[in-house]
């Protein structure tokens, strides 16, 4: 029946979508600077934003496109336009001409030679000025973007105690030049893709060739090069297509957006992607149990490091089976309540006419309507919603006799628990309804059921090879230097993991 009617539902996708198809034809650079512009005006016009010229010098005419925002003007008549209309050149044929313009007028590092026309035009609308000249079946592209962009600052969502206060930006280039200024060796390889075939998004992939996988590397890139997208508009759209088949809440693929922390997985031999426009990277393969550190483990004393691992493990199985655990414990199994508790607590549960069950449903889904609200609030007024809305609705529950006060203290420190690991927080807050559901049914029994389906869903997946709980499982003792127990920079700065041996 389930089969049935996914295949009904996929039938139906199928009939209100139309597959896109933006092949473009390979057309060759005209001979004419009028011929270049026709074609580009049948493509881009109806465009304020671009811009056409025309200069002759003698005999030798030459035509300029860019797009107006897109490109550094001050740069661009600097380090190109009066350079190369100053020149005296020596000849009127127009192959010598641009060649001559290219390298040795023009002030531009970033400069490149097209002789196909459609591959100049999506050149040109990333920011480069493109250059024609009469008599030359080539086109010349100038690197002068200037475009507007945010700021480098620090990341909201990673913040860090000690550490840099560099975060991504939208800006492609600065983002690739955050980590290039981190790793400055040639082992570093940086390699530009698209994604999308009307938005031709860069997608540059990072690893290290000294300790990257070289299976992985090129599994990464062939998954990138095969997503089916027309738009891409952030890494979020790429992540789907670099997960396995394995349905699961779990990711086998990291985000970050930090440059360090990037750095850092690159150095452990795992592969970065950076998506233009978007102000974070993603990083693969990622195992579950790097949900549990951050930068600042590495930067402060072991022993710290070590209790706040066991602190944040703590927190997101409060977060996921506390809720869970006290339905199933007031509806089924009371005897495990101390003597001196159980009295206080049926006391204010008698009071509330809605089953334990769907008190706890109710309450948790108001919890997430509040959070909602002032996370898509601006953020001047965001925090006050969350934090009058919470108390000024659970006090008045409460003092309603809509919610029992215990389950008030449980709704809250499960909502504490779980922002202390961010990329959990959508795994935790799925599987806390799943287990309130559960425990109000089935009881101890069934939260352990579902405990042992998480398990085998968790280890079911491999993402690029690698189990998902490893080391844990399969175990690596090795592997267990920077678990839990993080060892001393001594011997972690001595010797570098070896992540080829942990697939095996």
């Amino acid at each position: 029946m389930v089969i049935y009617l996914k295949n009904w539902y996929e039938k139906k996708i199928d009939e209100i979508t139309v597959p896109v198809d933006n092949a473009e034809e390979k057309v060759s650079i005209k001979l004419t600077v009028s011929e270049n512009f026709k074609y580009i005006k049948s493509k881009l016009d109806p465009s304020f934003d671009v811009k056409y010229r025309t200069s002759e010098i003698g005999k030798i005419k030459f035509g300029f496109v860019m797009l107006d925002g897109m490109c550094n003007n001050e740069l661009l008549t600097e380090q190109i336009m009066i350079p190369v209309l100053r020149y005296n050149y020596d000849s009127s044929d127009g192959e010598k001409v641009i060649l001559t313009a290219a390298d040795r007028i023009s002030g531009s590092i970033d400069k490149s030679i097209q002789y196909e026309l459609n591959t100049a035009i999506r050149e040109m609308l990333s920011g480069n000025l493109l250059m024609f000249v009469d008599g030359s079946a080539r086109a010349v592209l100038f690197g002068v973007q200037g475009f507007p962009k945010r700021n480098i600052s620090e990341p909201d969502s990673e913040t860090q105690e000690r550490g840099s206060k560099e975060g991504f930006s939208e800006s492609f280039k600065d983002n690739v030049a955050l980590v290039r200024k981190r790793i400055r060796s040639p082992i570093l390889k940086t390699e530009v893709l698209e994604v999308g075939t009307t938005s031709k998004t860069r997608v540059c992939v990072l690893y290290l060739s000294d300790r990257a996988n070289e299976k992985t590397v090129k599994e990464v890139k062939q998954k990138i090069q095969n997503a089916t997208l027309d738009i891409c508009l952030g890494s979020g759209y790429i992540q789907p297509f670099l997960e396995g088949k394995v349905r699961s809440c779990f990711s086998g693929v990291g985000v970050t957006e930090r440059p360090d922390v990037l750095t850092a997985k690159l150095s452990e031999g795992k592969v970065g992607i950076i998506t233009d426009g978007t102000p974070d990277a993603l990083f693969l393969p990622y195992i579950f149990t790097e949900h549990f550190h951050s930068l600042d483990d590495y930067l402060k004393k072991p022993y710290y490091a070590t209790s706040i691992r066991l602190l944040k493990i703590a927190a997101f199985l409060i977060s996921v089976f506390l809720p869970g655990l006290y339905v199933a414990i007031c509806t089924f199994h009371q005897e495990v309540i101390p003597e001196t508790m159980i009295f206080d607590i049926c006391l204010q549960e008698s009071f509330v006419p809605l089953p334990i069950m769907a008190e706890a449903l109710m309450m948790h889904v108001v919890f997430e309507i509040v959070r909602e609200a002032g996370l898509r609030m601006p953020r001047s007024v965001g925090n006050a919603v969350s934090i009058v809305g919470a108390l000024v609705i659970g006090d008045a529950a409460v003092n309603a006799g809509l919610v029992a006060a215990p389950m008030l203290i449980i709704l809250g420190l499960t909502a504490v628990s779980s922002f202390v690991i961010p990329s959990l927080y959508d795994v935790s807050s799925v599987l806390r309804f799943i287990l309130i559901i559960i425990g109000g049914l089935a009881g101890f029994y069934g939260i352990m059921i579902a405990f042992a389906a998480v398990l085998v869903n968790m280890s079911a997946i491999e993402p690029f090879g690698v189990p998902f709980t490893s080391p844990l499982s399969p175990t690596k003792l090795g592997a267990w230097r920077d678990l839990i127990i993080r060892t001393d920079w001594k011997k972690l700065g001595a010797n570098r993991l070896n992540t080829d041996r942990l697939d095996k």
